[in-house]
């Protein structure tokens, strides 16, 4: 008994000032947070930390006094909170993550935004030529809720109003960006939850929006009101059609862990990509959500052609400069570390 009271006293005589020392800096954060420390201390607190944890390590290998050995636990579980813990407000987190993570997951997954784009502008493109070649094909590309009368039946008077005239109440413009935000919102999750399948249903989706998006062009098109709808479209549709393309893009990130693993199982694959995918999608909720205020607000009170055009490209420039150039590093610091 007395060896190994002589053996407890003498572990913590060698160790005991870096305790105290990491005790001291633990007791200061805790009571007037980590601002509290200067940058010598925030350094020196995870080495202190790592040396508690060895010093722990070896008390119950030795099996030293259990009064010493409990006080070591309790350090080191307060100094991992201190050194590792999450020390930034929900407001700071949501900022780092559109000033940094958002627009770094789009770069680092641009490829598939492409594809996801090309597919999108494809099914467009056939929508608009097969509808404005064979009407009979807007009712397998568009769905009646949709459509809202805008069909190829409709006369130039009728689909005129439905893009210039404005609801009576402002109730009908809040149930329209709602459908919208909801319809999209879905399509975008169905993209990104299928992506694990293989990519086939990403496809699917992506080129069937384009489709239902073209046929509509094309009614407007054939009572030659090709650029008003245009422009009615452009206010909300550059940042609504943006978010759903990030969507596909995140299903095809995942598709790509699906396809080709490499030397990792599928499921190590996905959960490495997935951080990316969760960000795109995050973020494009967040688009949608503008787009649907666009849609319920800026697209039904604005009524100029001009000025609705000017607005629908100052969003698309706007993203577009957003995500290539926001949360690069500094150039000051890649010189300081050597990249």
């Amino acid at each position: 008994m007395s060896e190994n009271l002589l053996k407890s006293y003498r572990f913590r005589v060698e160790r005991e000032a870096k305790w105290r020392e990491l005790e001291t800096l633990i007791v200061r954060a805790e009571r007037q947070g980590l601002r509290s420390l200067d940058a010598e201390e925030l350094v020196r607190a995870p080495a202190l930390y790592r040396a508690c944890m060895s010093s722990l390590s070896v008390a119950r290998s030795i099996s030293l006094d259990a009064n010493l050995v409990a006080y070591l636990e309790s350090l080191c579980l307060r100094a991992y909170f201190v050194v590792y813990g999450v020390r930034a407000g929900i407001g700071q987190v949501v900022a780092d993550f559109f000033r940094r993570e958002f627009p770094v997951a789009v770069r680092l997954t641009k490829w598939a935004n492409g594809l996801a784009a090309l597919l999108l502008l494809a099914g467009a493109a056939t929508g608009w030529a097969v509808t404005a070649q064979e009407p009979a094909w807007f009712e397998a590309f568009v769905d009646p809720a949709m459509a809202q009368g805008r069909t190829p039946d409709a006369t130039r008077e009728t689909l005129s109003e439905t893009i210039f005239d404005k609801p009576s109440a402002a109730d009908q413009l809040a149930a329209f960006a709602t459908f919208l935000f909801q319809h999209n919102a879905r399509i975008g999750m169905l993209c990104f939850v299928l992506g694990a399948a293989f990519g086939v249903p990403v496809v699917v989706l992506l080129y069937y929006n384009g489709l239902t998006i073209g046929a509509i062009c094309a009614v407007f098109a054939g009572k030659d009101l090709t650029l008003e709808f245009l422009a009615w479209l452009a206010i909300h549709g550059t940042t609504e059609l943006a978010a759903i393309v990030l969507c596909g893009g995140a299903g095809f990130h995942l598709a790509g862990a699906m396809i080709n693993p490499g030397s990792r199982t599928r499921l190590a694959a996905i959960k490495e990509k997935g951080r990316a995918a969760t960000a795109l999608v995050v973020g494009a909720v967040v688009m949608l959500l503008v787009a649907a205020l666009l849609e319920g607000l800026g697209r039904q009170l604005i009524t100029d052609t001009a000025t609705r055009l000017a607005i629908g490209c100052t969003m698309l420039i706007l993203w577009l400069v957003y995500f290539a150039f926001c949360g690069r590093p500094e150039r000051g610091s890649r010189s300081r570390d050597g990249r």
